[in-house]
């Protein structure tokens, strides 16, 4: 799939010419590959919406699913989900420490005031030979269905669906938390935080930014180091 987005759409300083490409590279792998260039340096962070729900396509909830971060710090948000620019230590926040597999529902009602997840982590370096960072592992315990995730991005937006009200796919209802998101980025309003990885996209440079999902089912949690 290919867009061009000309300058001054939605504020844009440049025009974005960007591509992004899915392929299937196995039976059990969905890949993500984006690329982009400008004409003027311009904010870009691309990155892919999907919601998952791995028990049911969202007809319920994905409390009971048992997540694994790859991450020690994530990016704490003021009232507005805007991040202040502090960098976190996990160990020192129980609610977002996500690094132990567990089901969802261990602390999202204590993360962001009781909403959920809808947060930036900041992803470990990478520990594959394709350069690829290790993000999360999710896994449904009534199908037996996971997903793990790989990223070359710094960083991973983790949302919970904290605003799901409405009708969705064959009269399904999705409401609150009946899907999450993992979406691989730079770190969120990186343009006015220095100290974070840069979103700036300069003429003569190409965005590159690839995410790789993998699929799997077993009667137990998968495990392993990432």
């Amino acid at each position: 799939l290919a867009l061009c987005s000309p300058a001054g759409s939605a504020g844009s300083p440049g025009t974005v010419v960007a591509r992004v490409t899915y392929s299937l590279p196995s039976e059990t792998q969905l890949k993500i590959e984006y690329s982009a260039t400008c004409d003027a340096p311009t904010p870009l962070n691309l990155t892919n919406h999907t919601y998952y729900n791995l028990a049911d396509g969202g007809a319920t909830d994905v409390l009971k699913h048992e997540i694994e971060m790859a991450a020690d710090y994530y990016t704490p948000v003021d009232d507005t989900s805007i991040p202040t620019g502090e960098v976190r230590a996990l160990s020192g926040a129980p609610a977002m420490d996500l690094r132990q597999r567990g089901p969802f529902s261990r602390a999202i009602r204590e993360a962001d005031q009781g909403k959920g997840y809808d947060h930036n982590y900041v992803l470990r370096a990478p520990s594959a030979a394709d350069g690829l960072r290790p993000v999360a592992r999710v896994w449904e315990p009534s199908s037996g269905r996971w997903m793990a995730v790989r990223t070359d991005q710094p960083g991973v937006q983790l949302y919970t669906g904290n605003y799901l009200d409405h009708a969705g796919r064959g009269g399904t209802f999705y409401g609150k938390h009946h899907g999450f998101c993992l979406e691989t980025q730079r770190f969120p309003d990186s343009v006015n935080k220095p100290h974070f990885p840069s979103a700036i996209l300069r003429p003569g440079e190409v965005y590159t930014h690839t995410t790789v999902h993998e699929f799997g089912a077993s009667s137990t949690a998968p495990k392993g180091a990432f």
